[in-house]
């Protein structure tokens, strides 16, 4: 006999910039001088399976806008939650005003793929090559192919995947501004929901 679940009753908060979870993506771009430069966005993720792609939304005025039309190729670099707080500063700072690599000790490493640099002690990279610009509202969605994911070896599992629990990524909490890591596998996709299938 199937469980009966009981519905929630919901309270309106309003229109808001609500998901859970926000990931914690670092963009890398070079400026028109060719100075690394990183900014952390949260209003991002997959929007592609073929090709792969990813979506990441950033205000004009960034810095990070001017470097992706002018550049039209960036990174991601996905930091692990020992560096919550370099991936804070990176969002609160400007990059015209400050060197964000020199002022938190981090390593811009060059990409293989495309002219950008990524975050050398971050375990997770994405190489991208802008397709196209949404405008939407106050931010302008910028859509990348990735042509290439570079994991450090250390967080490969066994079967030759990364493996979050050793990436020890984090996320985005919008309405409370705060940080929060990730708990232990819950159940195998596309395998759970099974005994639901007549």
């Amino acid at each position: 006999m199937k469980t009966k679940h009981k519905a929630m009753t919901k309270r309106s908060i309003g229109p808001r910039t609500l998901l859970y979870p926000h990931p914690d993506l670092i963009i890398g771009t070079y400026d028109a001088s060719g100075r690394p430069d990183a900014m952390t966005a949260a209003w991002g993720g997959i929007c592609s399976s073929r090709p792969p792609s990813v979506a990441v939304s950033v205000q004009k005025a960034r810095q990070t806008y001017a470097n992706l039309l002018k550049q039209r190729e960036f990174t991601i670099s996905i930091p692990s939650t020992d560096y919550v707080r370099e991936a804070d500063y990176f969002g609160i700072v400007s990059g015209r005003d400050e060197d964000k690599f020199a002022a938190t000790n981090l390593t811009p490493v060059k990409s293989d793929l495309v002219n950008a640099p990524y975050v050398g002690e971050f375990p997770v990279v994405l190489e991208c090559r802008l397709l196209q610009t949404v405008e939407i509202g106050v931010h302008t969605q910028f859509i990348g192919e990735i042509l290439d994911v570079k994991v450090e070896e250390s967080v490969i599992g066994e079967d030759g995947k990364p493996d979050i629990e050793k990436i020890r990524p984090f996320a985005y909490d919008s309405m409370r501004q705060e940080y929060y890591g990730f708990g232990k596998v819950l159940a195998k996709a596309f395998s759970a929901g099974k005994e639901f299938k007549k």
